[in-house]
Parts: structure tokens; sequence; C-alpha cells
């Protein structure tokens, strides 16, 4: 379905606040959808995001604080769609998995399931960890016995639960994944995930007995239990597009799906997600999109560590467009990272203030002083090889940077815009502007400059939209242009007899000695 798509960040788990980590998925998938949304237009693009918000953890979370697990789940919750709004992220919908609907629809998922025999119960003795909610075998331990995850030991639980078949559906997996090379990517991440379907699989206990949480959606086949966190959260992807899962709409819904994660739930996503959506006769979705770690000082960002940065606060201290540049430029997608915040003020000053920000100060400085303001000259035009090269440059500009977006490339579709940046500085630079304002006679000329110029300016906003949406919004009002004029191509945007606003400061250099 090449007109449709659905695209989805995990549904983060709720057992405290958001940190830059979380920040790290959120912008690319933000990025993403906003891209895909210029491409295929707003209607048919949905965007889901949302908290996970049963499980022991959460129970334990919510107990340590003398609170109830569902007044700490609203409290978490808030926290992330607040940093959604200080982030600019520009999703369809929130998911809780508290929501009434999504229980209801976890309930049908659950019974048509059991109905066609792919979930049965039996007694059961695992290697248990709290912090990942889910049971693990000996190989996947460390030592046998600690959390590779959360480097703690596990408990040994025995119990009666009931199991969804995985190992009925591990060839079709792995079928499914090496017959679709990029249904997982970077390829790092698929060949991981074929590593584990080498052996067959253990069945997944989809249920927790109440005699030990009662903190979970009922099994609709049995009272006494509760559903397992991870079968809960993923059908969150869908609940909120199809309340009454309907199956051909989930059939609609799946193929065109771009789930976005982090490499800590590769196995989830790439063995569990896959089985339970065969065992209903559904479709995979379309890509499973895989990124590393943001660390800091070499650890990995986590809430069960105590090692956390608030990207609000980042937010509000630099700008959402600031964090969103510098975390989209700086990390390689599918790469753990390390953040440093004097690496972020060392990319504002220079690829920020220095780049972007003086080009659009001169530029609109040229035209306010020697031209009122009017672009005089038609824009695109101009007869010599300079400015050939300036429009090859930005007509091009779109469509370098697309399959760049397309292919989870953000550091190199921003680098891509940057060296437009750099062409256009360059061209100032060439055409020297400045000196032949000097005489009236090159005035004509230096119109001409200035036209392309503001020209250039615009392909650049409107190409940064999906990165940097309130700077783009912000250089195009300077540049007066409306959206249907923004997204023109280069020399069909803006008409000559146009007239541009006075510039602003936008990015105003940080003093890396005075924030010392």
């Amino acid at each position: 379905m090449a007109d449709r798509i659905h695209i989805t960040t995990a549904i983060f788990y709720s057992n405290g606040p958001p940190h830059i980590g979380h920040a790290w998925e959120f912008l690319a998938t933000d990025t993403f959808a906003r891209y895909q949304k210029r491409k295929l237009g707003r209607a048919n693009v949905t965007f889901v995001t949302g908290t996970d918000e049963h499980g022991q953890k959460n129970r334990d979370a919510a107990a340590a604080q003398n609170l109830s697990p569902k007044a700490f789940a609203d409290k978490i919750s808030s926290l992330f769609r607040d940093a959604d709004a200080k982030l600019s992220i520009e999703y369809d919908y929130f998911v809780r998995t508290t929501d009434p609907a999504h229980e209801t629809f976890v309930q049908e998922m659950l019974r048509r399931t059991y109905e066609r025999g792919d979930i049965y119960f039996k007694d059961y003795e695992g290697l248990y960890c709290v912090g990942c909610e889910r049971f693990y075998t000996e190989k996947e331990l460390i030592d046998g016995k600690i959390c590779p995850a959360h480097n703690r030991p596990v408990e040994l639980v025995k119990e009666g639960n009931y199991f969804l078949k995985l190992e009925k559906y591990r060839e079709a997996i792995r079928a499914h994944i090496e017959q679709n090379a990029d249904f997982i990517r970077p390829d790092r991440y698929r060949n991981e995930a074929l590593r584990m379907l080498d052996e067959p699989l253990s069945d997944l206990s989809i249920s927790r007995p109440k005699a030990r949480l009662d903190w979970g959606i009922d099994l609709p086949f049995d009272a006494n239990f509760v559903t397992y966190v991870w079968y809960d959260a993923f059908w969150a992807y869908l609940s909120p597009l199809s309340p009454t899962g309907d199956e051909a709409l989930l059939k609609q819904i799946l193929p065109a799906t771009e789930h976005f994660i982090g490499k800590d739930i590769l196995k989830t996503h790439a063995v569990y997600w896959p089985a339970m959506l065969l065992a209903l006769g559904l479709p995979l979705f379309r890509h499973l999109n895989v990124h590393g770690f943001l660390n800091y000082g070499g650890e990995r960002f986590s809430k069960s560590s105590g090692n956390i940065i608030d990207p609000v606060e980042l937010a509000e201290k630099y700008g959402a467009d600031v964090l969103r540049y510098f975390v989209l430029r700086e990390f390689v997608y599918g790469l753990d990272g390390d953040f440093s915040e004097d690496r972020l003020i060392d990319r504002f000053n220079a690829d920020l203030a220095n780049d972007l920000g003086n080009l659009t100060s001169r530029v609109l400085s040229m035209a306010a002083r020697y031209f009122n303001g009017d672009i005089t000259a038609t824009p695109g035009a101009g007869g010599d090889a300079q400015d050939a090269a300036l429009a090859g440059t930005f007509a091009s500009l779109g469509a370098r940077v697309a399959p760049q977006v397309e292919e989870l490339a953000f550091n190199r579709a921003l680098e891509t815009i940057w060296q437009a940046l750099d062409v256009a500085n360059k061209y100032i630079v060439a055409t020297s502007p400045f000196t032949l304002a000097k005489e009236s006679s090159s005035l004509p000329r230096v119109a001409q400059i200035l036209a392309n110029l503001v020209e250039g300016l615009r392909v650049i906003a409107d190409t940064l939209e999906p990165f940097m949406p309130a700077t783009s919004k912000k250089i195009l009002e300077l540049l007066n242009v409306d959206e249907q004029m923004a997204r023109a191509p280069y020399g069909k945007g803006i008409p000559r007899g146009h007239r541009v606003k006075a510039t602003t400061p936008l990015f105003p250099r940080i003093d890396k000695k005075a924030r010392a």
C-alpha cells in the first residue's frame, strides 16, 4: 500500500519519566512521520505512541510512592505527553494500555487466538526477570543467572500459566525475514534476529496468576489470570485504529506499518510479535526499524540505573529544535552514541548559529538594506555559472534528501542540507553582493543574487521542516511564504515583486566560558 503508512514508536513502559534515550526514539520516529505526511498527505499517515502501564514493575513503582497503580500510571503518562509536546512530537494517537477501548481490543485478540488453539495452559518453572517482565533460558543469561539487560539475578518462578505457541511459527518467521531483506533494519539487527531463530523456541507465557499479580487485563477465558504485559502492549499499535478488531482493516494496516524500537526489545518484536500476528492469520508489518542506545560517559541511559538526562529540561534550555537537530545530526540510526551537552553547544554554534542563522541573517539584511525587502529580480534566474551551480544545488536538494530519510539516514540527510547551506554561503563570497552594491549600476546584479539566495533559503527551510519544524516555520514566516509557496520547486516559489520581512536572530551564539 504505497499510498498508506502507519508509524509507531515503542509503547513506553511507564515505571519512570522519559529520558534522553526515549527522546532519540521520539525524534527519529517523528521526523520520519512528518516526512511521510509531506509525501503522502496527512490523511494517509497515522502515527501512534503511548505508555505501557500494566505489569509488575509498574505496580512495584507505584507502591514505592504509596500510590495506586492507576494513579501512578496517570502521573507517568502525563510526563510522556508533556515530553512529546515540548519536543514537538506530532503524533495522531497516544495510547494508554489502561484505556478501556484498548483493554477490550486485547481481550478480543486473546479470545480469537485461544479459540484457534494457539493458547494453552501448563505448569511451568523458569527464570524470571522482574525488570524485563519475562522468562529467560539459562543460555540467555550471564553465567546462567544474571539478566543481561539489568545486570541483576533473575528469580526462579514456578506456577501455572497460559502459553502462546511460538515454535509453531519459528520457521514462518525465519522465512519471512530471509525473503524480505529489509524487514528488519539496519541489517545488523536482521542478522541478530535470525540467530534468535536458529534453535527451537520455548513457547511464550502470556499470563500471570492474579494470586501473584492482579494489575493487568483479565484473560477473557480465565478470570484467575491477567495478560502478560508484553502481549498487552503490542496491540496498542493497532487498537486505536480498529477498536473492534476488524480483521479486514487490520490486514490493510499491518503491511503498511513501520515500527521504531530500541535494540533492547528486538527479540520481543522480531519473534514474539510476529508469532502473535501469525497465530491470528494476520500479515506481518512492513519494517522493524531498530535504533541503538544513547549513552552518557559510556554508560547507557536507563531508569533502573538512575542514569537519566531529562529531554524536557534540555528542550526548555536550548529549544526543542536544537535538541532535535543535535540528536538527529550527531547520531547514526542503528548505532549506539554518547550524548554530550558540550557537543550539543558546539553543534549549536558551528551549524546553527554560524551556518543556518548567519545565512538567514545575511540574506534578509541585504534584502532590507538594498531593496527595502522587495524581490526585484526573478528568483532562480541569472545567466552565469555561479547562478547555475546554485540552482542545481537547490533544485535537486529534496530529491537527494528523500532517499536518506527513507533509509533512516537522518544524519546524512541533515549533512546534505548543510552542504546546500555551504553552497549558498560560498555563493555570497563568490558573487560579493556587499561590494557590488556600492555601485548603483551593479544593483540589478545584486537584486538577482539576492533573489536566488532568498529562493534557496526558502528551499532549505522547507526541506528542514521534518527535522526542525519550529525553525522551518520561523524562516518561512520571515520570508513571508505560505505553505503552498514553501513546497514549490526551486525557481517556482517566491515570485518577482515579493517582499520579505526584516531579519531576527535565530540562534544567538552560546558562550561556553560564560556558561561554565
